[in-house]
């Protein structure tokens, strides 16, 4: 596979960067950076709150640029479903949808780090035989990188469909088998390693498993990752900063962290449960394949965490920026590239 920038050329602009310099303070309030206030910043704090946003946090080589938050949009249909209540800080406690795959995805690499998961090693190693619905010779050829690149063959009632490693289709039901991988590894519950391993080290107090109302939960990933802005900044920022959270602790390894980002062989726009920018060409989760980056405004090396409702996380190495969009649908079919059109203007 080939690497992705933050693997390789962009990762040295991540190394250079102290651990100590992850440490951004996150406001509580909504706030602008002052010397910010141009008709660029109006033009896209407009654009972001006019979209049904309920969150926007943008933090640059380790200043926090933009933090806003806004009240949660009364005409979004099935938004209130994913809404559970306020932090103590008043924001909004959101299950993010999809983005949860890429929090996952950390488990996944420091269960590696601990010598506890062989991503090579067939799903059936740590589930048992019979997890899908495929023969017995077919499943036993699905591979744990299978199912983090988005390859395994499966369609969402578990049905053979393609050999392993061949077919890009976005499967979230047969994702949600990650999470039982990963605690079968360790041989632990997925709260406790989460919060052990990843909310623990990275300060992310608001962060929890939840379960999903029934209409959510019927899609096949029983359980929701409930967070906010703040939260998904700093998991950003542990990103950003090479695995190492903002006190300093490695939450992951760099080579592990850098493995994340390989793109798949059956779509440069993927990597291990991230969306990856700078390939030549795109499969989204729709499944329709178009020439091109995923983001064409965005800088190549960017990564990211989608999810449903334009939840948004993007790394981007070569800027030292994380950005963050929590809120409701925006009902708008190239949210992302019209978003980065306008933030480019304004980081420069």
């Amino acid at each position: 596979m080939t690497k992705h920038p933050l693997a390789a050329a962009a990762a040295l602009a991540v190394l250079a960067v102290a651990p100590a310099a992850c440490a951004a303070p996150l406001a509580t309030g909504s706030t602008v950076a002052a010397e910010q206030t141009s008709p660029e910043m109006s033009d896209l704090l407009a654009y972001v709150q006019n979209h049904a946003s309920t969150g926007f946090v943008v933090i640059q080589d380790g200043k926090v640029l933009i933090d806003k938050t806004w009240p949660a949009p009364t005409d979004a249909g099935m938004f209130s479903a994913f809404v559970y209540g306020r932090a103590a800080d008043g924001e909004l406690l959101e299950d993010v949808a999809s983005q949860q795959k890429s929090f996952v995805s950390i488990l996944v690499a420091a269960a590696i780090d601990k010598g506890l998961l062989d991503i090579n090693k067939p799903v059936s190693d740590y589930l048992g035989q019979g997890w899908s619905k495929a023969s017995p010779e077919q499943e036993a050829a699905i591979k744990v990188i299978d199912v983090l690149n988005m390859s395994s063959g499966l369609n969402e009632q578990f049905g053979y469909v393609a050999p392993s490693g061949t077919v890009f289709f976005y499967n979230t039901p047969v994702y949600a088998m990650t999470k039982a991988i990963v605690a079968a590894a360790a041989h632990q519950p997925l709260e406790a390693l989460t919060r052990d391993w990843l909310t623990g080290p990275t300060g992310m107090t608001n962060t929890e498993w939840r379960q999903r109302p029934a209409a959510l939960a019927s899609v096949g990933n029983a359980t929701g990752l409930v967070t906010t802005p703040h939260d998904v900044a700093r998991f950003g920022e542990m990103v950003l900063h090479d695995g190492v959270a903002a006190d300093g602790t490695r939450v992951v390894s760099s080579e592990q962290l850098h493995a994340l980002f390989n793109r798949a062989s059956t779509n440069p726009a993927y990597g291990r449960l991230w969306w990856l920018n700078g390939g030549a060409y795109t499969m989204r989760a729709a499944g329709a394949r178009r020439d091109g980056q995923l983001i064409e405004a965005a800088p190549a090396d960017l990564v990211g965490a989608l999810g449903a409702f334009d939840r948004r996380l993007y790394v981007v190495p070569s800027r030292k920026l994380v950005v963050v969009r929590t809120g409701a649908a925006t009902n708008e079919t190239d949210f992302d590239q019209q978003l980065w059109l306008r933030l480019m203007k304004v980081i420069g």
